[in-house]
């Protein structure tokens, strides 16, 4: 075994055919259209407009969302979006598919409780990369505490009136609609509902959060709503409902982010043994030192734990009994990974990893916002125990 990245994916008993041509048609278009530009954009703090409807005419932006709408679904399941998240990461560019795949999370509702008018206006031109869409959660004093979120709207004839604000929400200034959770009724998650509310909406305004530890090329901002008028019908679901609307993105947001974190561990694996074999110290390879032995099987352990783990989950949710539990607690298992891979490869690599313009260091500076962002570990484990009913 070769411990590449490909080598040392433990195999899946469930993947047929349709999914390794996925990854491999994938693979291509990423390492034409992206990984090219990696640094490029890094640096620059962005990524070009034009990487979306190449992304929709490949078919990814469409990958899971129903035909009529100009989406995939036929034959799609859990594992070709788990691909899609093993391929991005493999770019060490953790900005990229929290920007160009920020729909991922910001139209699934949409899709799921929005009316038959507001899919036909949004769905399509999101899908062809004419449009896009961001979920607006997290606020400045809550963080990723749902149900005690801040910002209001109040029912005022055929529309709402929202006021608040809110941050740290990916691809919100490219955004042309925000999926919004807002409090339309008491304290607590039975008063939150989801708005969906037009970005150019008056009294809609956002700042960008450009300084950023990692994910320097992502899109990233601050929301501010003042008085914002926004159509009843843009509510999805009913009034009170919000957190049954929101929760029920949660698996599938946590899913995506433990594959990334996962594979971008097996990106530092690979990375490592790869400077191992070659780097000569005292006269022979780094590889024949025990220490750097014992850090790479150690790497290559708590890989292994997560694969069997996000194959176990994924089961659960293909099948329909996902637990909430165990899937937030597969996200603490996977940052705690990804942390782990990510130090001792650069210990490995020693000098170079510290410079820019490599896989590890990059992603080195991205393992905090994998751990925090989706549900920090905390949340995580405590979420946990309330499903153990501890």
């Amino acid at each position: 075994m070769s411990l590449s990245f490909d080598s040392a994916r433990l195999h899946n008993p469930f993947l047929n055919d349709s999914h390794e041509t996925w990854r491999a048609q994938l693979r291509r278009f990423v390492d034409k259209e992206i990984t090219p530009y990696v640094d490029e954009w890094d640096e620059q703090g962005f990524i070009p407009d034009a990487l979306w409807p190449k992304a929709a005419e490949f078919g990814l932006l469409g990958l899971g969302y129903p035909e009529e709408y100009g989406g995939t679904s036929q034959g799609i399941d859990l594992y070709h979006h788990n691909i899609v998240g093993e391929e991005m990461a493999r770019t060490s560019l953790g900005g990229l598919p929290s920007t160009l795949l920020s729909h991922g999370i910001g139209l699934p509702p949409v899709v799921a409780f929005g009316s038959e008018e507001l899919k036909q206006e949004l769905i399509s031109p999101v899908l062809a990369g004419e449009k896009r869409i961001a979920l607006a959660i997290t606020e400045p004093s809550g963080g990723s505490d749902v149900a005690n979120l801040q910002t209001t709207a109040v029912r005022n004839g055929d529309h709402y009136i929202v006021n608040g604000s809110k941050t740290f929400i990916s691809g919100g200034m490219g955004a042309n609609w925000f999926t919004t959770g807002v409090r339309t009724g008491g304290a607590g998650a039975a008063g939150v509902s989801v708005l969906v509310i037009p970005a150019n909406a008056e009294g809609v305004s956002r700042t960008p959060l450009a300084k950023k530890q990692g994910w320097w090329c992502s899109d990233t901002a601050t929301l501010y709503f003042d008085n914002v008028k926004v159509p009843a019908g843009n509510l999805l679901a009913e009034e009170g409902h919000g957190f049954l609307v929101i929760a029920n993105n949660f698996n599938a947001e946590r899913m995506a982010m433990c594959v990334m974190m996962e594979a971008s561990a097996r990106v530092c694996l690979e990375e490592a043994v790869n400077w191992a074999r070659d780097r000569q110290t005292f006269g022979k390879r780094l590889a024949d030192h025990q220490v750097i032995r014992h850090k790479v099987a150690e790497m290559k352990q708590r890989i292994n734990a997560c694969q069997a783990y996000i194959a176990y989950c994924s089961r659960q949710m293909i099948d329909g009994s996902a637990d909430f539990g165990d899937i937030a607690l597969l996200k603490v298992q996977c940052s705690q990974t990804m942390e782990f891979c990510a130090r001792e490869a650069m210990q490995i690599l020693g000098g170079i990893g510290y410079m820019r313009g490599n896989r590890v260091e990059r992603i080195y500076r991205e393992v905090r916002v994998n751990a925090i962002g989706g549900g920090s570990e905390e949340i995580m484990r405590d979420l946990a125990s309330r499903q153990y009913k501890l």
